[in-house]
Formats: structure tokens, C-alpha cells, sequence
């Protein structure tokens, strides 16, 4: 087993930078997001604003720390940082004069900044993008392309065994045999497109980021899940404001359990296929297939209790923690 490696000063740099903008962002918003729901608010907005923190502190980080031989790719890495400055504003503006105006115009801003960031990805030179593991596919493309049919069967797998296990399989299995919810599943494959930039702000913090500076100096396995744990609890104002305000606890519960099974088999997927947009897009059919199923896309004032979080643990503890006994995760001798 090798032995754990220091970071450089430049990756502590780094880490200082992104801890501070990413979670520093999260803390500051955190607090407005709680007055904002104590005066009676709809909230939805801090959700999506908050996932795009974790890239804008790598993107920053990146800028503080980056020699001037090293090139960026500039105009992807700014439309990014403008468009989350945007949100971030309209956010501060829906609790100063709270109306339904601004999720409206959040929303717009989110596709208008995700067209123009595809452009900007376009134009970037390859070598760039190759650098900053920002390119869309080359010889893994279909090993790519498969990890993301894994997933999306692992989780359809884990609803039916839901089903099966509170007895509501018969309305579940109606469910995926009705033809509104397939087309529904088209509609979220375009949508994508429109939406990217929120997934993005995630993964490219999470994955393309803290999963390699972690795994270097605590080692692939203990270095992915302390990713999956840091991942949970940057969602705490989330769930105390907006998922589960009457039962937080089991809310903070239960996103632990699914943020460190998450971190292992997106941490797989990345690892795998050395492609960013795996875990991008293995993130954002997670988000959305509840509104394929629903047809709701209101996430909030969820109830649960331990059966939640009980059945959470097993059926993610089957299903995908068991990725971290493979040889992605195997240390080199």
C-alpha cells in the first residue's frame, strides 16, 4: 500500500481558497436562507445557487494560483463564475422583495449561462480542455456512455426494491409503464442541456477537485469517503430550511448515508472513465428522475424518520458501496 502523500503548497493554497469560497458561500447564504425562511419565503432558490459554490472555488483557486505560463480556458471559467454571481444576486433579491419573479428569472439565467458556457467549451482549445478534463469524449466515450446506464439502472433498481419493500411496487411498476413517464425521460435528456451549469458547479468541486487532493493523502478508499462526508454536511442549511424542516435530523441522516454511497460509485465512474461529465451527468439524472416519477419538481417540506433512513442504508449499502471494493479503489503496492 503506498503511504499517504503531502499536499504541495500550491494544492494547500488551493484547498484554503475553495474552503473558504465554497463553504464560507454555504455558511453566509445558509444564515440568510433561514431568515428568509422564518419570514414565510419559498427557499428554492438557495438549493440551486448553493451548487454552484464548489466550482466557483476551484475556478478561483485556480486563477489565485496559476503561474502565467499555465493557460485556463478563460471564457468557459468566466461565463461560469458570471452566471453564479448572477444567481447569487437574484437569490439576495428574492429575500429582499420576495415574489415568484425571481426563481423566473434564476431560472433563465441558468440556461442562458449553460448555452453560452457550451459555446465557450467549443471554442477552447483541445489541449485545454483536455487539461482541465473538460473534454466531451474521446476513446472512452462508450465506456462513458455505459457507466451512465449503470447508474441510471442502479437507481431504478433501488426504487422497485423500495417498492417491494413497503408494498407500493404495484404502483410503482405502473408507474414506469406508463408512456407520460418515458416521455418525461426525454424531455429530462434535453433539459440537460439547458441545465448543465448547476451540475457542474458539484462535480468539477467535488470530483475533478477535492476526490484526487483527498485520495493523495488519505488514500483512494479513505480519501473518497471523507469526500462523501464533507458532501453531506455542506448540505445541512439545505436540509433544515428547504428538504426536511420538521425532521432535519433524519434529513442530515439520511444525506450522509447518500452523499458517501454516492461519492464511492461517482468516484468509480470518474475514476473509470477519466471523463468529468460522467459523475456531471450521473449527478443531474439523480436530481431529476424524481420529476420524471412525480412529476413534481418541488424537492421541499419532505417528512421522514428512521424506516427512511434505515431503508436508505440498506438499499445504497447494496447497491453501491460495494464499488469500493474494486480494483478503482485497489492502492498500488
Amino acid at each position: 500500500m503506498n503511504a499517504a502523500k503531502q499536499w504541495t503548497d500550491e494544492e494547500k493554497r488551493q484547498l484554503k481558497i475553495f474552503a473558504i469560497v465554497n463553504f464560507g458561500l454555504t455558511i453566509l447564504m445558509g444564515i440568510v436562507m433561514g431568515i428568509s425562511y422564518h419570514q414565510g419565503n419559498d427557499v428554492t432558490m438557495f438549493a440551486s445557487t448553493q451548487m454552484m459554490y464548489p466550482a466557483a472555488g476551484v475556478i478561483l483557486a485556480l486563477f489565485m494560483t496559476a503561474g502565467k505560463e499555465r493557460k485556463l480556458p478563460m471564457k468557459f471559467f468566466i461565463t461560469y463564475l458570471v452566471t453564479a454571481l448572477l444567481a447569487l444576486l437574484l437569490t439576495i433579491g428574492s429575500v429582499i422583495l420576495p415574489g415568484t419573479m425571481w426563481f423566473l428569472v434564476q431560472n433563465y439565467v441558468f440556461m442562458i449561462g449553460s448555452v453560452v458556457a457550451w459555446i465557450m467549451l467549443l471554442v477552447e482549445k483541445k489541449d485545454i480542455r483536455d487539461e482541465f478534463v473538460l473534454r466531451f469524449g474521446g476513446h472512452g466515450t462508450r465506456k462513458s456512455f455505459l457507466m451512465m446506464l449503470l447508474f441510471l439502472g442502479l437507481y431504478i433498481l433501488r426504487i422497485f426494491l423500495a417498492g417491494l419493500t413497503d408494498g407500493s411496487i404495484g404502483e410503482v411498476a405502473m408507474i414506469f409503464a406508463s408512456p407520460q413517464t418515458w416521455i418525461m425521460m426525454g424531455v429530462v435528456v434535453i433539459n440537460f442541456f439547458l441545465t448543465f451549469i448547476i451540475f457542474f458547479g458539484e462535480e468539477y468541486g467535488w470530483r475533478y477537485f477535492l476526490q484526487p487532493l483527498f485520495q493523495k493523502r488519505f488514500g483512494l478508499k479513505a480519501g473518497v469517503i471523507l469526500v462523501g462526508v464533507i458532501w453531506g454536511l455542506w448540505h445541512f442549511p439545505i436540509n433544515v430550511f428547504y428538504y426536511s424542516p420538521d425532521t432535519w435530523i433524519y434529513s442530515i441522516l439520511i444525506h450522509q448515508i447518500t452523499c458517501i454511497s454516492f461519492a464511492i460509485f461517482f468516484g468509480y465512474a470518474y475514476k473509470k472513465t477519466g471523463n468529468m461529465w460522467v459523475p456531471i451527468v450521473i449527478h443531474y439524472i439523480n436530481n431529476n428522475m424524481g420529476a420524471v416519477l412525480t412529476g413534481s419538481t418541488d424537492l421541499g417540506n419532505q417528512v421522514y424518520g428512521w424506516k427512511e433512513v434505515l431503508l436508505i442504508l440498506v438499499l445504497n449499502g447494496i447497491l453501491f458501496v460495494p464499488f469500493l471494493f474494486t480494483k478503482a479503489y485497489k492502492e498500488e503496492k
